[in-house]
């Protein structure tokens, strides 16, 4: 199974390139974690945000593999468990196509691109930075994993 992680972000510093790449590397027996990361455009102090967000918007919809199922990381989606997020794991891996999760840039993700996402999921209720959900995500999708597969690490 293909899963990407498309982020509009700045370039992450090592220990964040790091702390994704130990996650990622655990998950390539049966689930390939790919990491696209879209340039920020530039902002300024009058820059229009919700300019900014389409021309996010249409940098992800371009990096988005063909026939993805779309996941969109924002605070107002789904908060899942543990043991929701193997299900979700498991039932995306029934697809037989790419999940893209997507993480928006600094203002969130643009609301059509938002809207036309088969799902939105909530890390937490707080607003977490971008290299941390990096880093969040990979962990998460590695300890959902591990449940599914009977792995001691989920019980650590």
């Amino acid at each position: 199974m293909n899963l990407y992680l498309i982020s509009v972000a700045n370039r992450a510093e090592a220990w964040v390139e790091a702390g994704y790449a130990h996650y990622a590397r655990r998950l390539q027996r049966e689930v390939n974690l790919i990491l696209k990361v879209l340039p920020l455009p530039k902002r300024s102090q009058k820059g229009d945000i919700e300019r900014l967000k389409r021309q996010e918007a249409g940098l992800i919809e371009a990096a988005l593999p063909p026939r993805a199922h779309t996941v969109a990381l924002e605070v107002e989606g789904q908060r899942w468990s543990t043991e929701q997020l193997a299900s979700q794991l498991a039932q995306w891996q029934q697809l037989a196509r790419p999940v893209a999760l997507i993480v928006g840039g600094p203002d969130g993700i643009e609301s059509e691109l938002s809207r036309g996402c088969q799902q939105s999921w909530s890390l937490s209720p707080l607003t977490l930075p971008h290299p941390l959900v990096r880093i969040v995500v990979a962990e998460q999708l590695y300890r959902a994993w591990s449940l599914l597969n009977n792995h001691p690490y989920h019980r650590l």
